[in-house]
């Protein structure tokens, strides 16, 4: 471009802006170490020593990338950190780094909910190298995460199905013979009640919901000779039934709210499983009978 009097303007050449990269981890030394190297290779670090310091950044903040230890210091915390930023922003990279290899029981869930995983101790270098081929690479297609209201309404039969088959594997701890149907009457409404549970959470200490049906599943089992301990056997193998659907489901739910699902499932199937009791106890003023553990 030239001026009035002929000089020559050369425009200055903008500088691309460098990729910003949210880094966590709650141990200092790794946290300032890997920055500094982040730094030097032209990147823009922001760090978070924990998952509740990370999750203000992620809804305040935009970045290309997340790294994050998985553990700091709970199990898992950084996949809670992951499905947050997914959730925010889905376009970012991920990447987790753990010193434990070896949980296998978490390795596909790791996998699906991060687009890469590096095992501690790592060489920052790797990490640079493992970024920029993340960003050249661009976004892979996401998995579409899940609440564990959904899981567990997608999933109501085949959980009752699990169910069914974990009792009729303990003839001897639950002896009272009824066919499938009688043996699961009182679920399919227990399952509504859970999602619904789930779907309008209640305040931490707040006592769960009176439960008709829960009420009437109580008087039935003593009428069909349930003992009190059969019944409190058959609401544990419930809880593992559905938790182990949650575990088949680990490749798509949404880690953020898993820990607040888990807690609310817990607290309502012991809730019904007390109402339940309370019925069950209550008809022995009735029959005359013993309540039997």
């Amino acid at each position: 471009m030239l001026l009035a009097d002929g000089t020559q303007l050369v425009a200055e050449e903008k500088k691309p802006a460098k990729p910003r990269v949210l880094l966590v981890d709650d141990n200092d030394t790794v946290r300032m170490s890997v920055a500094g190297v982040l730094k030097h290779n032209d990147f823009e670090v922001v760090t978070a020593a924990n998952a509740h310091e990370a999750l203000g950044l992620i809804a305040s903040q935009k970045f290309e990338v997340l790294v994050s230890d998985l553990h700091m210091p709970n199990a898992g915390d950084g996949l809670t950190v992951v499905s947050a930023m997914r959730h925010s922003n889905p376009e970012a990279a991920t990447i987790i780094f753990s010193g434990y290899p070896r949980m296998k029981e978490a390795a596909a869930a790791i996998v699906l909910q991060a687009d890469e995983i590096l095992v501690k101790p790592m060489d920052p270098l790797a990490l640079v190298k493992a970024i920029k081929a993340r960003l050249k690479a661009g976004v892979p297609k996401r998995h579409v995460s899940e609440n564990v209201a959904s899981i567990l309404d997608r999933e109501t039969d085949a959980t009752i199905a699990d169910w069914l088959v974990r009792i009729d594997s303990e003839p001897g701890v639950i002896t009272v013979h009824l066919d499938d149907p009688a043996r699961s009457s009182h679920l399919p409404q227990l399952f509504r009640d859970l999602v619904s549970r789930l779907k309008n959470p209640l305040s931490l200490g707040t006592r769960a919901l009176v439960s008709e049906s829960a009420a009437a599943h109580g008087l039935l089992r003593r009428q069909q000779g349930y003992t009190a301990a059969m019944l409190v056997e058959e609401s544990r193998m419930l809880q593992v039934s559905i938790f182990q659907t949650l575990q088949n489901n680990l490749h798509v739910v949404d880690f953020s709210v898993l820990l607040v699902g888990v807690m609310a499932i817990a607290d309502e199937v012991d809730s019904q499983l007390a109402q339940a009791m309370a019925s069950y106890v209550l008809e022995e003023k009735v029959d005359g009978k013993p309540v039997h553990a």
